[in-house]
């Protein structure tokens, strides 16, 4: 493995998204304090940071929606001394992206993101991947847990079933299903918490970085996520990866992807310094 490059010290705050937990990012945050950052991968409100604790009480994710999770970064972030470079994953990319919309945050990284009210591209490995939990009307306060067949259609589809299973035993826990509803039917609501800015000005700058093989925010995704920024003048950037899934950030060769989304974030939160 090849040391990651060194340069002037950042905080990164590291946002896990649905079915993971902070341990998802463990290689990201040993590769980041190697070069000398600061990186925290804080859980979601109210989880344990312990996998086996979770898996043994799930309860606390019952009906956490994406305002909830939203408001608990928002204050951890208020509390930091300057503005971090914000990186998140799957859902951890969406609250990236909202976080950014209420000002925080130098820079962002959104991998594999959910989609933000104004993703009008709903393709069907992605209806496929969110159907456990939308199937049921009733279940939006539900838990909405995965098989390790299920897992691997929406995250490891690139690895064998062996290897697959050694990502779920490591880093699997049961989802919540009410963010997958506010995502799912942000379009009709007026008041949807996914909702963003479309032209806002002084947005931090942000990366969006997809995998063409992820089967929950496959390419479609991300170009229509792109799309919705369009009238901003802010920066909003997109690099899709050639033979990644949705297990983007842990699938063999993340160092490379783990890389490049801290030297652009760096770049461009350097460059808003100077600007200031």
């Amino acid at each position: 493995m090849t040391d990651p490059p060194t340069t002037t010290s950042e905080t990164i705050v590291l946002i896990h998204g649905l079915w993971m937990t902070p341990r998802s990012w463990e290689k990201w945050v040993e590769r980041f304090e190697r070069a000398g950052h600061e990186a925290i991968a804080p859980s979601w409100p109210g989880l344990e940071p312990d996998v086996e604790a979770i898996r043994a009480d799930p309860s606390p994710l019952k009906g956490l929606g994406v305002e909830q999770i939203t408001d608990h970064y928002e204050r951890i972030i208020r509390e930091l001394e300057r503005p971090p470079i914000i990186i998140g994953h799957s859902f951890g990319g969406l609250i990236t992206q909202l976080l950014l919309d209420r000002g925080l945050g130098g820079a962002g990284v959104a991998i594999g993101t959910a989609p933000v009210k104004g993703v009008l591209a709903l393709p069907p490995s992605t209806i496929r991947a969110g159907w456990p939990a939308l199937r049921n009307p009733f279940g939006v306060n539900a838990l909405t847990p995965l098989s390790p067949e299920q897992f691997r259609y929406r995250f490891t589809n690139a690895q064998s079933e062996a290897q697959s299973k050694e990502v779920y035993d490591r880093y699997y826990i049961p989802g919540t299903a009410r963010p997958l509803f506010q995502a799912a039917f942000a379009n009709f609501n007026p008041r949807a918490v996914t909702k963003v800015s479309r032209d806002k000005a002084d947005r931090a700058p942000l990366l969006l970085i997809g995998g063409d093989l992820d089967h929950i925010s496959p390419p479609a995704v991300m170009k229509a996520t792109r799309k919705v920024y369009a009238k901003s003048p802010s920066t909003t950037e997109i690099r899709q990866y050639p033979g990644k899934t949705h297990w983007i950030a842990g699938q063999p060769g993340w160092e490379e992807v783990a890389d490049y989304a801290l030297e652009w974030a760096i770049a461009h939160h350097a460059g808003a310094r100077a600007v200031a």
